[in-house]
């Protein structure tokens, strides 16, 4: 079964009488465990698919299918509710809790929605911390971290609640160029270990050279997808 189908797939923003089209008619398909991303200029759409596919906007028109349920469909609750079972999210900024340490923010997801007794709780926060080698600064609070480490606690805390996958907005906008490799190179074994789906929106060619699909948008439209194992074997 296909993680993600979009079909004629339409988002119209809208102020006062005017609107403002930012997704026309895009159709594409994604696959369980595949490292995807949506390629293009500012302005182009990238953001408000991934906002859509994550259950944060409502299409305009068409359809979009996320493991088998209809986005539309759902009202604000239920979207948050899904949004807790099955997306992890990772910003460009982090989006890390200043006052928590990286083992609780890792565990906030767990505690606030998914309500996980302690004992589970603790055995996925340092299976986690573990898996992404932050396990020696678990009482670090943000403000003690650096890029790269803070993101490596944002990629657990994606991951921690077992999510089918993971939307990455400019995972590596923030991050110098060696720091932004070895995040990718995390996230493409978390993928490998957990078989999670990792869609990132991004202007980085790093990002861009080890995505396995691409797709590349401008104004609002899909205009390709290439598959990169495809041309590797070309």
């Amino acid at each position: 079964m296909s993680l993600v189908i979009a079909s004629d797939l339409t988002k119209i923003y809208r102020a006062g009488d005017i609107e403002v089209p930012a997704i026309k008619g895009a159709d594409f398909v994604i696959e369980p465990a595949s490292f995807v991303a949506f390629v293009g200029p500012s302005g182009s759409g990238k953001s408000t698919l991934l906002n859509m596919i994550g259950c944060l906007d409502h299409p305009s028109s068409g359809t979009l299918t996320v493991l088998d349920t209809d986005i539309a469909k759902l009202d604000r609750r239920a979207a948050a509710e899904f949004r807790g079972k099955y997306i992890g999210f990772i910003f460009q900024d982090f989006n890390l809790v200043p006052v928590l340490t990286a083992y609780e923010n890792i565990e906030y997801p767990l505690r606030m929605v998914q309500q996980w007794p302690a004992a589970k709780r603790r055995e996925q926060v340092m299976r986690l911390l573990t898996a992404v080698g932050m396990e020696a600064q678990a009482d670090k609070r943000p403000d003690q971290m650096s890029g790269g480490q803070k993101q490596r606690v944002a990629v657990a805390r994606a991951l921690v609640s077992n999510a089918r996958m993971v939307l990455a907005d400019e995972p590596t906008a923030n991050l110098d160029h060696d720091t932004a490799y070895r995040i990718i190179e995390l996230m493409r074994r978390m993928r490998d270990e957990f078989g999670t789906t990792f869609i990132f929106s991004t202007h980085d060619p790093k990002i861009m050279a080890e995505a396995e699909v691409t797709f590349t948008l401008e104004d609002g439209r899909v205009l390709s997808r290439n598959n990169q194992q495809e041309v590797a074997h070309a």
